[in-house]
């Protein structure tokens, strides 16, 4: 593998994986903040021993989280150097604006939070959890803006040979960002749930604070229901802009190599041949894809071939075509990992209704293992959506094969690549133990419990 590729493999790896730990931290500061509401509201101490809990475990994905994403920045100058020479007046800007601004916001109200429990007025240390969400959320807006810029470039001019950045506005007000935003937080606020009901669901199976634990599974199921079903809301208007932006995209997820007649059927499964150009064995939805497309019945979708004839004659020769398959089946994957986080939510908050959550042992268990599903959508629509981009670093103005550094050798990048690989792993099997020994010890009172007793006392929390 050449410098180009071991590049590509090591920003995809340590992306995915920092990515695990960013949405968990947006969405589980949203629900340690609605907890705390509760306490200060109903004055009921059991909310108070809850936010605290998941205030642990937030704290612990919060700190690693940090350290992943420090480590993106510096690849940026490090493994895409002409990349950053490029675009960096554009995509500099907000990730400056991100960490100056919006990472000092949470990271100073976080410390605010953690050392002023009865120290402070409980309106006011209220409002600093609240603060943190809100920081998390700004973080994830100059992210995305600036990967926004990449995958639609706005607010810029070329001037000797270099994107330079001409409106703020413009890259705030990018078309792409405010599909991409929404689309990204409820997914966020859908991990923090799920995170929450899995967690809840494997104490009450346990018959460990059962009551407690149950009121933490009333709070999570019911984000998760909203927060999923809105995911899939945001998903489908940012495939109906992708039609406008990247229908080379579009027509990848698809499978899609030639255009369609008037109206375009969904595949559910291919077997894609990409040498032939054609698909196999194909399930297909009548009319699904136009809808998805176009909110109707009718209309045509374009296809890969169409397309890329259309590329090269606006960019030039080249193969414009991104890797089908894994673009394909990581929508697949994403889609279907949807489905089943609004279903499962969905059966949950009929059990909270009725009253009826512990006598569905089974779902209960599935539940646990739901942890997973928010991380396998998040991490298989980011791939989607950027491989799909393929061939391009910024579309339509640097290809990925333009921003590689080109002083930096292969064995380089492949010892920083194995290196990050083993910190990382080792990151996540101390996060695992952590959480675990969190999760056994429970969520307790720890000051005015008895040292003896921290453990076994029940909670007298009752469901909202």
């Amino acid at each position: 593998m050449d410098t180009l590729d071991l590049s590509r493999w090591q920003f995809g790896i340590t992306t995915v994986y920092h990515f695990f730990f960013v949405p968990l931290s947006i969405g589980l500061a949203y629900l340690i903040a609605v907890m705390q509401t509760m306490y200060v509201v109903k004055k009921d101490d059991a909310y108070k021993i809850m936010a605290k809990f998941w205030g642990k475990l937030f704290l612990l994905n919060f700190a690693v989280g940090v350290v992943t994403g420090i480590m993106q920045e510096f690849q940026f100058g490090m493994n895409w150097s002409d990349y950053s020479r490029f675009v960096g007046a554009v995509f500099g800007g907000p990730l400056a604006i991100e960490a100056l601004v919006s990472f000092f916001l949470e990271s100073t109200f976080l410390g605010i939070w953690i050392f002023g429990w009865d120290r402070l007025p409980k309106k006011v240390h209220l409002a600093s959890i609240w603060l943190v969400a809100i920081g998390t959320t700004l973080s994830a807006l100059w992210i995305l803006s600036a990967n926004s810029f990449m995958q639609e470039p706005v607010g810029y001019a070329i001037r000797n040979g270099r994107a330079e950045m001409t409106s703020i506005f413009a890259i705030l007000g990018n078309k792409q960002l405010w599909v991409e935003f929404p689309h990204v937080i409820y997914g966020a606020l859908s991990t923090g749930a799920l995170f929450v009901t899995g967690i809840s669901a494997y104490k009450i199976v346990r018959k460990q604070q059962p009551q407690l634990f149950k009121t933490s599974f009333t709070i999570g199921i019911t984000i998760a229901l909203a927060a999923s079903f809105m995911t899939a809301v945001a998903g489908h208007e940012q495939a109906q802009h992708l039609m406008k932006s990247q229908p080379m995209k579009m027509a990848a997820s698809e499978a899609l190599w030639n255009t369609t007649g008037d109206s375009a059927p969904w595949t559910v499964f291919a077997w894609i041949d990409v040498q032939k150009q054609q698909n196999h064995a194909q399930i297909e939805v009548p009319y699904a894809l136009s809808i998805l497309s176009y909110n109707k019945l009718h209309g045509s979708v374009p296809g890969m071939n169409e397309l890329q004839s259309e590329y090269e004659a606006k960019y030039g020769p080249g193969n414009y075509i991104p890797p089908v398959k894994t673009t394909f089946w990581s929508f697949r994957i994403m889609v279907l990992a949807g489905v089943l986080m609004i279903l499962l939510s969905l059966f949950g908050t009929y059990a909270v209704w009725r009253n009826k959550l512990e006598k569905f042992q089974r779902y209960l268990k599935w539940m646990i293992l739901a942890i997973s599903l928010p991380y396998i959508a998040n991490s298989a629509g980011w791939i989607m959506t950027e491989v799909g981009r393929q061939p391009w670093l910024v579309f339509g103005l640097q290809k990925t094969e333009a921003g590689v550094s080109p002083t930096v050798s292969p064995a380089m990048v492949a010892t920083s690549l194995i290196g990050f690989t083993v910190v990382y792993g080792l990151l996540a099997a101390a996060l695992i133990y952590l959480i675990i020994v969190f999760v056994k010890k429970g969520a307790v009172d720890e000051e005015h419990e008895p040292e003896d007793r921290k453990s076994s006392q029940p909670n007298t929390a009752t469901p909202l």
